[in-house]
């Protein structure tokens, strides 16, 4: 593995030379709008127009990361935040204030501090310099407040292609062990892709604001992967998920007339598949109606869209509850996307590196 300190609990530094603290501003990454200075994944202005679990969701920074470059002689880089802090009884209560460190597809380490209200964090970087991510402990919501070197330098990160990822708790990373590990975070270190995750526990049921406010979004490639909580939360018909998943892409082309789109069907749900729901639809049903308007779209003059079906992409052993998928089942539809969106873009490519998977003791 990449570093052997896979989870450090962290203790006093040593002294060092005061270094002027950085504005972390031009160093996050995965943002899609800011409320002041918090990052969060709806438009601030127009929630008045979602559900209430959309809105609270969106104020959760999934997938918002740190992302810089360390001249040689960087020893390690500090990172003062605010976060909620987790109940005494919480059993997992020392790791909920855990970063991870990445250095391209290598997992480097892992560091947690001891929850407070506001904190600073000291991550040790590997000899040589480069470019560096850091992932936060999204379920806290953290606020990045300043940032700084230790022994040596740091400045943004270069910018990659923003990639606007839609979904539902599956796009959101429910199950998987770590933030890093979930399947967009993986996909965009395997493309070399800046992932904007838009994915929402329990929504994703086709709402058409949210197509409009990513119609408003900046960004380079788009992916839809949602439909599961069209068969039992938001009950739905085959007809009806047809047509709004045709009205949905056509109010995101609004904004987005030749960006490269993948609408990814709904993986399998082994309760689900042949289970009829309130309005008498199985989920294959409503995956093939998913599928079947965008492949009609396409048809109808949409040499951008593209359809990955998601039913051959994981079996029962990669769901860690029957619905959500575990670290494996991540991975695997981190690389289903990944070679789907490679015959659509050319990102810049990464430079060759070993992945290391951190432990798999702590709850997404």
């Amino acid at each position: 593995m990449g570093n052997d300190r896979l989870c450090e609990l962290q203790t006093t530094p040593r002294s060092e030379a005061p270094v002027p603290w950085l504005d972390p501003s031009p160093f996050l990454r995965g943002t899609a709008w800011l409320d002041g200075d918090r990052p969060v994944r709806a438009d601030p202005d127009d929630l008045a127009r979602l559900p209430w679990d959309i809105a609270e969701r969106a104020a959760l920074p999934i997938g918002v990361r740190i992302e810089f470059t360390a001249e040689p002689g960087t020893r390690a880089v500090e990172l003062r935040y605010r976060a909620t802090v987790p109940g005494p009884d919480d059993p997992l209560h020392g790791l909920r204030h855990c970063f991870a460190l990445w250095q391209g597809t290598r997992f480097v380490g892992e560091t947690c501090v001891a929850p407070a209200p506001e904190a600073v964090v000291r991550l040790p970087l590997p000899p040589g310099g480069g470019v560096f991510a850091v992932h936060l402990p999204e379920g806290q919501a953290p606020l990045p407040l300043a940032l700084r070197a230790v022994g040596g330098a740091l400045s943004p990160a270069p910018a990659r292609p923003r990639w606007l990822v839609h979904g539902d708790s599956i796009t959101e990373g429910w199950w998987a062990t770590r933030p890093a590990l979930s399947w967009p975070a993986t996909a965009g270190r395997l493309l070399g892709l800046d992932p904007v995750n838009l994915g929402y526990a329990g929504g994703a049921r086709g709402e058409l604001p949210l197509a409009e406010q990513l119609a408003r979004l900046p960004g380079e490639v788009i992916t839809l992967a949602f439909g599961t909580n069209c068969w039992s939360r938001v009950p739905a018909t085959a007809d009806w998920l047809y047509a709004t998943v045709r009205a949905f892409v056509a109010l995101v082309r609004r904004g987005h007339p030749e960006t490269p789109l993948l609408v990814v069907s709904p993986v399998l749900r082994p309760e689900a598949e042949h289970t009829r729901n309130a309005l008498g639809a199985t989920l294959t049903e409503l995956r093939r109606a998913m599928e079947r308007a965008g492949r009609d779209l396409a048809a109808e003059g949409d040499p951008h869209l593209h359809v990955l079906p998601g039913r051959p992409l994981l079996g029962p052993e990669h769901l860690a509850d029957g619905l959500h998928p575990n670290d494996a089942g991540h991975t695997r539809m981190a690389e289903a996307v990944a070679e789907a969106l490679r015959g659509i873009l050319t990102p810049p490519p990464l430079d060759p590196a070993t992945s290391a998977a951190p432990p798999a003791e702590r709850e997404a």
